[in-house]
């Protein structure tokens, strides 16, 4: 049986909006905004280190302006770009999916999380 998506999920209004009272579906297109101009803003930047630096900004905002339920729905729209990405790149290089992530499971070493 397919899912009446005219219903809120859980049935409860109240469970699908964060302490502002912001809906997902409201908030969604504002993080897609942010996600993409958060990667405009660390793709090719230099150094490396301002990258999670950029993303620790950007979390910290969404989370104050959107609560827990923006920041899940900025990991999630992240996430989501970055398998796109990966897959894309193991198909036009030949490689597995699995290098390519071992590849970018190294670079974990040379990042300078801070404090």
């Amino acid at each position: 049986m397919a899912e009446n998506r005219d219903e809120p999920r859980g049935g409860d209004e109240e469970t699908d909006r964060d302490e502002d009272g912001a809906s997902d579906e409201a908030m969604a297109p504002d993080i897609v905004e942010i996600s993409m101009s958060l990667l405009r803003r660390v793709a090719g930047a230099y150094p490396e280190e301002r990258i999670p630096q950029e993303a620790q900004a950007v979390t910290d905002e969404v989370l104050e302006k959107y609560g827990m339920e923006g920041v899940r729905i900025l990991v999630m729209c992240l996430t989501a770009y970055a398998a796109v990405e990966v897959e894309r790149n193991a198909q036009t290089s030949g490689r597995s999916l699995e290098s390519i992530l071992d590849e970018m499971d190294v670079t974990r070493f040379e990042i300078d999380y801070g404090d």
